[in-house]
């Protein structure tokens, strides 16, 4: 059997307040456009989207950045030869990305899909204060019914309508980044990312500051890649390729109830 595309599946929720574009995110990011209609969420939709983890895509900026370091020199002053870096292969995940309805008619439904989540997307309208208020009541939430060590990245969305008042029209930013970032810092979220779903702006990086910490909690051995309540998958034992019974992406649906991974 061949190897899958990627060696991790990840279970991702996108939470926040109703109209803060998290839908439109998570269609940037699985299918690379924007729609300007889109319907209210009801309950929970589903995507996916395969995205490089770790070395040596990591470490490419890093690499360009040190690109014009001189050569150290060896015997006679010659320059000493370039010893090849042994050759890392990319380890890939698969970002199983449930998107959630903000109306509070639908919380019961969707709380029930933070289990067994290792990622979250808190997503707030940067042009619209009252989300951003709104944003501890959805991380309480989020952290009495998910696992302890859920990796949380603070968006703000609508970026766009920022950038469009700063070229003449009406300032509609109602949250500064600095607050937001203030905001991360002292309720332990990994960081602060300001996007813009209609231009796709930091929309890929959101996503990606999630899925590089939770790449580090697998080295690191924080999951048990067995425990479907860990929200990290890797191949099934013994095959090449995803355990059937525990992977069950097609439809949006999972191989367990109540929203497990992945």
């Amino acid at each position: 059997m061949s190897s899958p595309p990627w060696d991790y599946i990840a279970k991702l929720v996108c939470i926040g307040d109703s109209g803060c574009g998290k839908s439109s995110l998570t269609i940037r990011l699985c299918e690379g456009r924007f729609s300007a209609q889109h319907d209210v969420t009801i309950g929970v939709e589903f995507g996916s989207r395969i995205v490089p983890v770790g070395p040596p895509h990591s470490k490419a900026g890093a690499a360009s950045n040190s690109g014009n370091a001189s050569a150290s020199a060896g015997p006679e002053g010659l320059p000493e030869p370039r010893r090849k870096e042994p050759e890392t292969p990319q380890k890939h995940m698969k970002l199983s990305l449930w998107d959630t309805a903000g109306q509070e008619t639908y919380k019961s439904v969707t709380r029930s899909y933070f289990r067994g989540a290792s990622g979250a997307l808190l997503v707030f309208d940067i042009t619209r204060r009252s989300t951003f208020l709104h944003a501890t009541d959805w991380l309480n939430d989020l952290r009495q019914i998910a696992e302890p060590d859920i990796v949380v990245v603070l968006v703000g969305n609508k970026l766009d309508e920022v950038v469009a008042a700063e070229g003449g029209k009406e300032d509609r930013r109602e949250v500064s980044a600095a607050e937001a970032r203030d905001w991360a810092a002292r309720n332990g979220v990994l960081a602060y990312v300001e996007t813009s779903a209609k231009s796709g702006e930091n929309v890929e990086a959101a996503f990606a500051a999630v899925a590089e910490r939770i790449f580090d909690n697998i080295n690191a051995g924080r999951y048990d890649l067995n425990d479907r309540r860990s929200g990290v998958k890797g191949p099934g034992p013994g095959t090449a390729g995803p355990n059937p019974r525990q992977v069950r992406l097609a439809g949006g649906t999972t191989g367990g109830a109540g929203g497990m991974c992945c």
